[in-house]
């Protein structure tokens, strides 16, 4: 499938600790997965499925007639399907006590407003009278927005994991009234294709399943929920978890490492930002040696392959969620804000660590366009944009409703060259542009693309110059020149759907991202965007009686309370502006938070963050999430918070409460390190010397920004940044950290103290001072 249905592309959503829970889930796939005669969907990347997922203009009229209480919503996906025949309800009590009420069985389906096969399900079933009457009549029908309510997501997710070896999106799980789970896929199709069992006959089986063996499905729900509660208590293994484990990730990333292509493992390729953070880390701690320039040299290599590929939108900047193929040249074409601020960290680190503006390029090209096209007048930042978009036929023309994957993107090459006149030989050799299209062999199976140009830097700007007898300067600018022409063109076509929540823990991601773009780039542009988004947060996302946060906004404020995954990502966001803008407000609600944090999610018997908070009755299961994916885990981002706050306050239960979450993860960290790249980040924290670096000055003055400034130079992962600046700052910071509190500028010049445990060496006051002594 081109998409996999936006399969569930973590190691495991759902490690079984002991045999009882292991043996206890085999029985039930093969007990009431039989019972029902039922073939789960469980697609594979052999080639999407050829789907036109436009309704019909009567279809649409016929939706138009029926309104759910979806419509009360705010959520941009639970709002897609308002108007479907089938009778909705929102995750609640409402749904829960009907489903009591007529002993009905609850469907619930979970998804998300950019996910392309979702849409694909949407059109086929839940827009069919027919398959809405079924459903209405025999089941209690329940729509969540994942994205909204991951808490809900990733129980079910672990059912249908266990239960079937896949899971993805969208996903479909039947429950008892007591939302017990006790089948679960993920997308079905309208008929029997490939293998797969159609819709209305999976929901005529359960229906009558349910009727006929009811005391045997709600036992066996239970005992399901009794094996995945079983699968989360157990406490962590002993033993010493060291620096090993760091080398053992190590080896398994390098054989998985596709040296041709750049990235891990074979296609679908997927960028997971946290991997690259471990190997630019892993070569910072011994950057001589020849693991450490290997683990930099596959992390290089694959930013420069995804970079070139269609995978990058050359266009409008950003990046798509995946590759289809291993040439990073197919994308599934949804922009995903996580993405872009994961992306942009790594990218702004190659750069820190190489000076090579390549990097630059790419992490400006990324943060401008968040900038430009997903951040609200308020200052937040959206979540997504949509693979599809509806198909003109001309450029402007708005008489076709068909949409497709892809087609905001895409370029025919008579398009290209009435764009471009003269410089179309330039374009067309450096993006690898064909009459016929370019997608390679294998990768566009059903012809989506025939004909179609999805842009690659097929040759570098020296290679495009040889062959054109042209300077690089010549071509550079050449380049420039047709990308704007073709941006202006591409803007009157119509553009994918957005998803304009704002969900506080991608904003956090957010945040650094751009604090980080304004040390490394010396930017204070991206400061002050990384400050409004702050602030916005600060003002919508946050209730300072509580001293809480709440999952997202959308016309308001949602009444999701935020999850663990939320206060982790705001609160590293936080430390990344302080040490961009030298607030110490910033720091002060990152330490709020935290405390928060620690006493709603912290498991205080066996360590690591609880991912909700356990008030939520309906959500029967708390789980820690043990793989850092498209997202890192919370834990992971935690364990490191605690470290730098440590840090920065003094506090030695920090730094306690840090390697107990570390700890918690022995047994996945043992068997498998390389499925948690971003706690092993943590774990070399915990294990390194601990270095601080403070510059004792007024924040404005020159002398302190030149210090500043050659401080930002490098990269220094293991490293905190304070500003001792003779009034509040000092103050707030000197309370827990008497060190901070005695350091001044030296002789009436700023200086900059370099320290290990605040132990520290001569300040000094000249920058290249501080260069020789950061460079040793």
């Amino acid at each position: 499938m081109r998409d996999s249905l936006h399969r569930y592309t973590v190691t495991s959503a759902l490690r079984f600790n002991g045999s009882t829970s292991r043996s206890m889930i085999t029985r039930f796939r093969f007990g009431i997965l039989a019972l029902v005669c039922l073939v789960t969907a469980n697609h594979n990347d052999a080639g999407r499925t050829p789907v036109d997922a436009q309704r019909s203009d009567n279809a649409a009229t016929k939706m138009s007639e029926h309104t759910n209480r979806l419509a009360h919503e705010k959520s941009p996906y639970l709002l897609q399907h308002a108007h479907n025949p089938v009778d909705w309800y929102p995750w609640g009590e409402e749904a829960f006590a009907k489903a009591r009420r007529e002993n009905k069985p609850i469907f619930l389906s979970v998804g998300y407003s950019t996910c392309h096969w979702c849409h694909v399900m949407a059109h086929e079933s839940f827009e069919n009278e027919e398959v809405a009457a079924i459903m209405n009549r025999q089941f209690v029908n329940i729509k969540v927005d994942r994205e909204e309510r991951p808490d809900v997501d990733r129980v079910y997710m672990s059912f249908v994991q266990a239960t079937t070896g896949g899971g993805g999106w969208p996903m479909s799980v039947w429950l008892t009234p007591d939302l017990k789970p006790f089948v679960g896929g993920t997308y079905f199709p309208p008929e029997e294709r490939y293998g797969q069992p159609a819709f209305k006959k999976v929901l005529e089986r359960i229906a009558t399943a349910w009727k006929e063996d009811h005391d045997k499905i709600v036992e066996q729900g239970s005992k399901i929920v009794e094996a995945l509660r079983e699968s989360q208590s157990a406490a962590p293994v002993e033993g010493k978890i060291d620096g090993s484990v760091a080398d053992a990730a190590y080896r398994q990333l390098d054989r998985s490492y596709d040296p041709k292509e750049g990235g891990f493992g074979n296609a679908p390729k997927f960028p997971r930002p946290v991997t690259l953070n471990f190997l630019t880390r892993f070569y910072a701690r011994d950057p001589k040696s020849d693991a450490g320039k290997h683990a930099l040299n596959m992390a290089l290599f694959t930013l420069r392959k995804m970079a070139a590929g269609g995978m990058h939108d050359h266009i409008g900047g950003g990046f798509h969620r995946y590759s289809v193929d291993r040439y990073w040249h197919v994308p599934h074409f949804e922009k995903m804000l996580y993405d872009q601020a994961e992306l942009a960290l790594a990218y702004l680190d190659a750069f820190q660590i190489t000076k090579d503006k390549q990097y630059e390029a790419v992490a400006r090209d990324i943060l401008d366009y968040v900038a430009r096209d997903m951040t609200s007048k308020e200052g937040g930042f959206f979540s997504a944009e949509d693979a599809d978009s509806p198909v003109v036929a001309g450029i402007g023309d708005p008489g076709h409703s068909k949409t497709a994957e892809g087609a905001f993107y895409v370029w025919t090459k008579k398009e290209i060259d009435d764009a471009l006149g003269d410089s179309t030989e330039v374009f067309d050799f450096h993006y690898g542009v064909q009459a016929h299209g370019n997608t390679p062999e294998g990768s566009d199976p059903h012809d989506e693309f025939r004909g179609k140009n999805i842009l690659i830097e097929r040759h570098t700007i020296a290679e495009t110059a040889e062959r054109l007898k042209k300077s690089e300067q010549e071509i550079r600018d050449s380049l420039a020149k047709s990308r704007q022409k073709l941006f202006v063109l591409r803007s009157t076509r119509p553009r994918p759907h957005l998803d304009d929540k704002i969900i506080a823990a991608w904003n956090g991601l957010m945040i650094s991202a751009y604090a980080r773009a304004a040390q490394v780039l010396n930017d204070s542009r991206y400061l002050e965007i990384a400050t409004r988004a702050a602030n916005f947060l600060r003002a919508n996302l946050s209730d300072p009686s509580r001293k809480i946060l709440y999952r997202n906004y959308r016309e308001g404020r949602s009444d999701v309370e935020a999850f663990a995954d939320d206060y982790a990502f705001v609160i590293q966001g936080l430390l990344d502006l302080y040490e961009a803008s030298f607030d110490v407000e910033w720091l002060r609600f990152a330490n709020e938070l935290q405390e928060t944090q620690d006493r709603l999610f912290f498991d205080e018997k066996n360590g690591g963050f609880f991912s909700t908070s356990g008030k939520d009755e309906s959500v029967f299961l708390r789980m820690k999430d043990d793989n850092d994916g498209a997202e890192p885990a919370a834990s992971s981002v935690a364990a490191l918070n605690l470290l730098r706050l440590s840090q920065i306050r003094n506090e030695q239960s920090m730094s306690d409460r840090a390697k107990k979450t570390i700890g918690a993860f022995a047994t996945t960290l043992s068997h498998f390190p390389s499925a948690m790249p971003q706690l092993l980040v943590a774990l070399d924290y915990s294990l390194s010397k601990p270095r601080q670096i403070v510059i004792a000055g007024k924040k404005d003055a020159p002398e302190t920004k030149a210090l500043v400034n050659e401080v930002h130079r490098h990269f220094l992962p293991m490293t905190i940044l304070l500003l001792a600046d003779g009034g509040e700052g000092q103050k707030d910071l000197g309370e827990k950290n008497e060190a901070v509190r005695s350091m001044s500028p030296v002789e009436g010049k700023s200086a900059a103290y370099v320290c290990e445990n605040f132990t520290c060496k001569a300040p000094v006051t000249d920058p290249k001072q501080l260069r020789e002594l950061l460079s040793k």
